[in-house]
């Protein structure tokens, strides 16, 4: 079972974060008002409360990045309350101001991560969920939340609009994850990438393009799209996405981190 892999150096990982915001800043970009209060694809949100969930989020990176950089809280965090309350304040602005409080969000992000230090990236920095990761794992987290929520939108992004390393990497994460938590999937077969894990010795066989098994584990795709060794609707259900990284750095409850 392969376990967590990060494809390239981290200004590679800066570049894809940085593309991938371009391309979902051209679709705000393109919104109007009442296309922005139309429903998305996730239940009970419009398309601004994912535009407004989206750039709250890579805020709440910026202040991780900021710590791993100086050692130092860069002032109070944000407690998933407070980010909620955030989220629908903004979900209610207009097209214009919400696109460009996405941009202003995402040129923090990639600001400094550019400012990042060599050593700061490798300092363990803790989730708001409780749990512990390298600084470096903020780009995929960063990536994973462009990419999902840009096909949440419901406006032409989809999962075949997903670059092929971050796919192998969600891929890789994702299925650790459930390797650990013995999640019956025998073997999974990204046919396009002619790569193939084996998270348990028992269950059930899926293969695919690599995004579509993506969007499955995510939930975001039905398991009919997917080749299996049995009908879908009895293949396992996958647990809600995403899930605490591996190979598990630990919680912030029970390890000391640094800074």
């Amino acid at each position: 079972m392969s376990g967590f892999s990060v494809f390239g150096t981290t200004d590679d990982r800066v570049e894809d974060v940085a593309c991938s915001g371009d391309r979902l800043l051209r679709t705000a970009a393109g919104l109007s008002d009442d296309a922005l209060r139309a429903p998305s694809q996730l239940p009970g949100w419009t398309r601004g409360h994912v535009l407004a969930h989206v750039a709250r989020s890579v805020d709440a990176y910026v202040w991780l990045l900021r710590l791993a950089h100086t050692g130092r809280e860069p002032g109070p965090r944000a407690d998933a309350a407070t980010l909620s309350a955030a989220v629908e304040r903004d979900a209610a602005l207009s097209a214009d101001r919400l696109a460009a409080r996405l941009r202003e969000s995402l040129g923090l992000f990639t600001a400094q991560a550019h400012a990042t230090p060599a050593p700061a990236w490798d300092r363990l920095v803790p989730a708001l969920a409780g749990w512990l990761h390298p600084a470096r794992y903020l780009l995929l987290r960063c990536l994973r939340e462009l990419e999902t929520h840009h096909l949440d939108l419901g406006l032409g992004h989809g999962t075949d609009q997903w670059p092929d390393a971050y796919v192998s990497w969600a891929l890789d994460d994702t299925l650790a994850t459930l390797h650990a938590q013995g999640f019956p999937l025998a073997s999974v077969e990204a046919v396009d990438l002619g790569r193939r894990w084996s998270p348990a010795a028992e269950g059930a066989s899926v293969a695919g393009p690599g995004h579509l098994l993506l969007g499955w584990l995510g939930g975001r795709i039905p398991a009919g799209a997917l080749t299996g060794d049995r009908p879908a609707d009895h293949l396992p259900r996958p647990p809600a996405w995403p899930q605490p990284p591996l190979p598990g750095w630990g919680r912030v409850d029970d390890e000391t981190h640094a800074p």
